[in-house]
């Protein structure tokens, strides 16, 4: 049964930055394009940023584009998120997800597993 563990969330100051962590366990995770999402109290879970299976591709929602970094290391199953600058609108629960193909990687309905997300607080 896949397994993916987020980790790396928290308070901080607007400005700052922070480095999530989504570790993989039950699926081979170089098969698996990642993507991140964030969710906001009241709003729909939205697409942040994806990552193709060898890490030749990358994709930036135009909000955190410039400002978060997408990086994987296959031999530690791992995809990050690093996250500078960081807003106050940046507030929200993120999550990992993995998918199959290396196509559509903006939507959410296309990834098929999900971690349970971890909390980042933006204070201004």
């Amino acid at each position: 049964q896949v397994q993916l563990v987020e980790s790396g969330g928290g308070l901080v100051q607007a400005g700052s930055s922070l480095r999530l962590s989504c570790a993989v366990s039950g699926r081979t995770f170089s098969s698996q394009a990642m993507g991140w999402f964030r969710q906001a109290p009241g709003k729909e879970r939205e697409f942040v940023a994806a990552i193709t299976q060898n890490g030749g591709r990358t994709v930036y929602s135009d909000s955190v584009k410039g400002r978060f970094t997408i990086t994987r290391d296959n031999s530690k199953n791992t995809v990050y998120l690093q996250m500078n600058s960081l807003k106050p609108e940046d507030t929200a629960v993120y999550y990992c997800a993995a998918k199959s193909g290396s196509y559509y990687l903006m939507r959410t309905y296309d990834y098929d597993a999900w971690g349970q997300g971890t909390q980042v607080t933006v204070s201004s």
